[in-house]
């Protein structure tokens, strides 16, 4: 399982469209948010069969560069990853270090944090995670 584009579990994975790194996905949409350019959905469609197994990095990538050419920088980000069992601390800095050579933001302006929901809900049964995502634009 990947996770802002660093492996946090070798035998473990997400089910999606492209390869299903939650919190690179959160991230791309809260910058798309931030432009007010729609959403991932809108501009890779898991119907179209070109983002089948995608690299979410790239995705990613691509948004930074839609964002850029509407006018704006990414100034700072946070992402909180919500997961019962999987660990972000043993992996914070070197996804922190990801993320900010995706963005081509200062590592100082790149958060990532996590929670659990304590046992609740199917996130506490540790059958999903989900991440959310800050992105400031200038």
């Amino acid at each position: 399982m990947r996770i802002g584009g660093v492996t946090v579990d070798e035998y473990r994975g997400l089910i999606g469209t492209s390869d299903a790194d939650v919190a690179l996905h959160a991230l791309a949409d809260a910058i798309l948010g931030a432009a007010a350019l729609g959403d991932l959905g809108t501009h890779f469609p898991s119907s179209d069969e070109q983002w089948r197994d995608a690299d979410s990095s790239e995705l990613l990538r691509k948004v930074v560069g839609m964002a850029e050419a509407a006018g704006h920088t990414v100034d700072s980000v946070d992402v909180t990853v919500i997961a019962q069992t999987i660990r972000i601390a043993p992996h914070r800095e070197e996804i922190r270090a990801r993320l900010s050579e995706i963005l081509g933001t200062p590592l100082e302006r790149v958060s990532v944090k996590a929670t659990t929901t304590d046992g609740m809900g199917y996130l506490g049964r540790d059958e999903g995670i989900a991440a959310t995502a800050v992105a400031v634009l200038r």
